[in-house]
């Protein structure tokens, strides 16, 4: 088993990859950790237009002798690959318990004006949530219900706080997803492309059944979603084309944001593959 390299905490890559936790430095390098074997793997075979997204690699001897492959994947795509002690491994991870292994990537946001030329048909636009791991978890919804590219708005959480790059699971590598874009300029972007706007609220006029039920929701649609605890403001409701509530059918006062998101996207994710969808399952895509 071979020795680690990185066994300082002091030494200038470890410190600069600790920053790393913070969003002032992210947004500084323009760089970001990724913990665990899932999310690295997903790093390795992501690649931006700047290059390959995986820049870095630490990983403690044991992880390394697990995820031999991995590393050696790592270092083909580009990567510097470095063994590490425990110690070291732990300072740079966001976890308490970390899984051996982390990787520093660069940004790979996508620019919101080429997810509107790219015409798409299911996105999730994230207007007022600041609960990293509650981004993250319905980054991944998106992209499980096949959504085309994620938004994630000025009055949002970072896309790269570690929490929510950790709740997202890989899925922040498998979509496009812009970030820093006004409530405004986003829903009137996507309107534009020929996507119906519906914001999802608890106090919506709009039960999301019945519009299933009177088949509208088959076209191109960008959902809405707000904060955990108030929802989304009157001045960001007014922009949707309709404001939608997930029926709750039994005795529970509310849903968690990233359950009623995942409700609300495969939904739609349904009725586009419907038959008279926009994502016919008799066409091809």
């Amino acid at each position: 088993m071979a020795s680690p390299e990185l066994t300082s905490l002091r030494s200038p890559r470890v410190t600069a990859a600790r920053r790393l936790a913070k969003r002032s430095f992210r947004g500084k390098e323009r760089r970001f950790i990724a913990e665990g074997p899932q999310a690295v793997r997903e790093a390795v075979a992501h690649r931006g237009s700047a290059g390959p997204t995986l820049v870095e690699l630490y990983a403690t001897p044991d992880a390394a002798e697990r995820h031999a492959e991995l590393l050696a994947a790592a270092r083909t795509a580009g990567a510097r690959v470095f063994t590490a002690t425990e110690a070291v491994v732990a300072d740079v991870c966001d976890t308490v318990t970390p899984q051996g292994i982390v990787g520093i990537c660069r940004f790979l946001d996508s620019p919101f004006e080429g997810i509107l030329r790219a015409a798409p048909r299911l996105v999730a636009v994230l207007a007022h949530v600041r609960d990293p791991g509650n981004a993250g978890t319905v980054l991944r919804c998106a992209d499980a219900a096949g959504a085309d590219a994620v938004v994630f708005t000025d009055a949002s959480v970072d896309l790269y706080n570690p929490k929510a790059v950790r709740a997202s699971v890989g899925s922040l590598f498998h979509l496009p997803v812009a970030v820093g874009v006004s409530v405004d300029k986003a829903v009137a972007g996507l309107r534009a492309t020929g996507a119906r706007v519906l914001a999802a609220d608890g106090a919506g006029e709009r039960d999301l059944d019945a519009a299933l039920d009177e088949g509208t929701m088959g076209g191109p649609t960008a959902w809405v979603f707000g904060n955990e605890a108030w929802g989304l403001p009157e001045q960001t409701r007014v922009l949707a084309d309709e404001v939608v509530r997930v029926p709750i059918h039994g005795r529970a006062e509310s849903l968690n944001l990233a359950t009623a998101a995942a409700i609300c996207l495969y939904a739609s994710a349904r009725a586009q593959r419907a038959p008279g969808g926009c994502r016919n399952v008799t066409s091809s895509e």
